[in-house]
């Protein structure tokens, strides 16, 4: 689905995604990653859901996000407390949703300015 016509040049937007995708200021990437408004796309090394770790929240947390907009794939799960622990102990709230709904959240939330991450999981089949 197409977000945005036109390329966003001064913040990370999402302008299309689909099951096997999403697309930053246009740019496509099929792999996982973390997106901030600032902050070009990175890689986040997150290949299936049952992967999660507390390490991949503390790379988050380094960050210091008001909010993660937690993309779980196809379908809305939920992580376990202990693995966003680094983000909770700095009052950062993580949501969980499907990639559609993680993407047109991350969206808003940048449009109002807030300091968001989204860190959208696509599952590569490893």
């Amino acid at each position: 689905m197409k977000l945005h016509s036109d390329n966003t040049q001064q913040y990370q937007t999402v302008t299309g995604y689909d099951a096997s995708g999403v697309e930053i200021n246009a740019e496509r990437f099929n792999y996982s990653l973390t997106v901030l408004p600032e902050i070009p796309p990175r890689p986040w090394n997150v290949t299936r859901f049952e992967d999660l770790s507390t390490i991949h929240f503390e790379e988050i947390a380094n960050d210091a996000p008001d909010v993660v907009i937690l993309g779980t794939g196809e379908r809305q799960r939920f992580v376990h407390p202990r693995l966003v622990a680094s983000l909770s102990a700095m009052h950062v709230g993580v949501e969980s949703m499907d990639n559609q709904a993680a993407c047109r959240t991350y969206n808003v939330l940048m449009g109002e300015g807030r300091k968001v991450t989204l860190a959208l999981i696509l599952d590569t089949g490893a």
